[in-house]
């Protein structure tokens, strides 16, 4: 049976309406019971996965934890667990709540029993931990110790009060750790920055403001060397320092998911650095980085030219607009669907446009690797 104060402030999370993602291993199952023994669950609780086995838990972290029971591993797993949330709800309100712990078994254990628990959302990561006194419970008291304070840790998250006693004994305490964390990369996915930095050290996002840059965009699924040798041989031809780019929005594909745009991050650990940005058009792309030089491939150029991407067809106001905002184009040539090389001719582009073109002799630049063959291996 579920008290009537653990049964209240469940109804004050349920109505805090967070949706939550829950990763646990060793304890916990009971507070994803009580969670779900509470009308409302379905506002709070987005997924809950028991990590139970070492192969589960590696498939969350993507390596075996140093220890299992640690407040690194309970950070890692609240980490993964947050990306999962971001994947599942566009709803910027989310939580993710980790519980990793050792109880009472039907055999002595040789370490001491108890957990870490972790919150992770936009702005914070919260840890709580606590040893528990071996021997002064069995397996089910030690449970229903950790999932209250898995209750007590969530409902902190929501900003729910009261709070839910944890029943401790004199000698147990609760450390708890607050470290500020907030979430770039979530606020530009929301649309409440427009352009972020990736930041190798310390592995994250920053606010950032770009202009008089050469910008080789893309999807990067994944970079290969014939990206980093365009952007080079742009750089040098500009002068200006260069950036990768990747827009989380698309004009013709759904937006990025959370988790890969990540997962496309990690690939960049070396400069030029990678900026993530809400630019899906070219035009956009100037607007938001004035005085800087677009570096394409021909079958992009075909692709800026089309009437289709913009609202009214016209590509030369378009244009204009790129010009107003100093911004021009380096194209490289390269090869199509139809298997040929295509060097680029400024012919295809407006008569009165034609000077915010330069292109890329092959003889100073061509490499035929593409992404999609790359994948195709």
């Amino acid at each position: 049976m579920i008290d009537s104060t653990t049964h209240n402030q469940i109804v004050a999370i349920h109505h805090a309406a967070r949706p939550t993602v829950i990763e646990y291993a060793g304890a916990g199952s009971q507070a994803l019971w009580w969670l779900h023994s509470v009308a409302g669950s379905s506002r709070t609780v987005l997924e809950a996965t028991d990590r139970y086995s070492r192969a589960s838990m590696i498939s969350l972290l993507g390596q075996p934890p140093t220890q299992f029971v640690s407040q690194a591993t309970a950070v890692a797993m609240a980490h993964a667990g947050y990306k999962r949330a971001m994947d599942l709800t566009a709803n910027a309100a989310v939580i993710a709540i980790s519980c990793t712990a050792t109880i009472a078994t039907d055999r002595i254990k040789l370490g001491d029993h108890g957990c870490w628990v972790v919150t992770r959302d936009q702005h914070r990561i919260t840890s709580y931990g606590v040893t528990l006194h071996k021997g002064a419970r069995d397996r089910s008291g030690e449970e229903a110790v950790i999932s209250r304070l898995l209750i007590q840790a969530l409902a902190c998250a929501a900003g729910v009060i009261p709070n839910v006693t944890i029943d401790l004994l004199p000698d147990e305490q609760v450390e708890v750790f607050i470290t500020p964390c907030d979430d770039v990369l979530g606020a530009l996915c929301q649309g409440n920055i427009q352009i972020a930095e990736y930041q190798l050290q310390p592995n994250d996002f920053l606010p950032a403001q770009i202009s008089n840059a050469t910008i080789l965009s893309g999807s990067f699924n994944p970079i290969h060397s014939g990206h980093r040798e365009l952007l080079a041989t742009a750089m040098r031809m500009s002068g200006q320092q260069g950036y990768f780019e990747l827009s989380v929005i698309n004009a013709d594909k759904p937006p990025l998911p959370y988790s890969v745009l990540t997962q496309r991050t990690n690939q960049f650990n070396a400069s030029p650095s990678l900026i993530l940005t809400r630019a899906p058009r070219f035009i956009d792309k100037a607007l938001l980085m004035p005085g800087s030089t677009f570096v394409l491939g021909y079958d992009t150029v075909i692709r800026l030219l089309n009437p289709k991407y913009y609202p009214d067809g016209d590509v030369s106001g378009s244009l204009a607009i790129i010009a107003q905002n100093n911004c021009r184009f380096i194209v490289a040539g390269r090869i199509t669907d139809d298997g040929v090389f295509h060097a680029f001719d400024s012919n295809i582009v407006p008569h009165e446009w034609r000077h915010l073109f330069t292109a890329i002799d092959e003889k100073t630049f061509r490499n035929d690797l593409s992404s999609s063959a790359i994948r195709s291996k």
